[in-house]
């Protein structure tokens, strides 16, 4: 697999602060939709990093953006705050709790339950074609699916398919960039 180029200095924002970060707890970060995704993929929840930066998977070390690219779904590695540019590749995100934390451990399990009944909503409205839920934890409680695994599952949502992929935090110490960005182009390829 080609290295990934760096993202340029330019497009880097600067680093929040200690005090920033703990102000960010319980915000959200707007969910990035367009006209016609194909593919919605949905992280855990927002992150404080990303909470402060409003841009989705913004912590330095997180791999869904080079993954993303590696995979083949955009033709350029993006920046966080390029997150705009996904719906004109067909692509969106959102999350399954909307509400920031420091860590996924801070949320409850009806957190999530709530979560997969308002995502199953956004679904029915979005009509994508595949909603990809980046974290199998977070799947297997917010749709009550104790035995899910990575990779396209039994449940569908109206007419969209569901996928499972990898965590893409840098936290995720089982699952290399190159690992993720495969299950990204098993599920890229199964599109065709």
């Amino acid at each position: 697999m080609p290295p990934v180029p760096e993202t340029p200095p330019s497009a880097k924002p600067p680093r929040p602060t200690k005090a920033e970060l703990a102000a960010a707890a319980d915000l959200t970060v707007d969910d990035v939709l367009g006209p016609s995704i194909e593919v919605l993929f949905c992280g855990i929840n927002p992150g404080l990093y990303s909470a402060v930066t409003g841009h989705h998977f913004a912590r330095p070390g997180n791999r869904f953006w080079p993954a993303l690219h590696l995979s083949g779904f955009t033709p350029r590695l993006l920046a966080p705050a390029q997150q705009w540019e996904l719906p004109s590749y067909g692509l969106g995100i959102t999350n399954v709790v909307a509400r920031a934390t420091a860590q996924a451990a801070e949320l409850s399990a009806e957190e999530f339950r709530e979560g997969g009944v308002r995502l199953a909503g956004l679904v029915a409205e979005v009509r994508p074609k595949v909603l990809a839920v980046l974290g199998v934890t977070a799947y297997r409680t917010a749709f009550a699916e104790r035995g899910a695994v990575i990779g396209p599952q039994d449940r569908r949502i109206g007419e969209t398919a569901v996928w499972v992929l990898p965590n893409p935090s840098g936290l995720n110490a089982h699952w290399t960039l190159d690992r993720i960005a495969g299950e990204l182009r098993l599920l890229r390829e199964s599109l065709a």
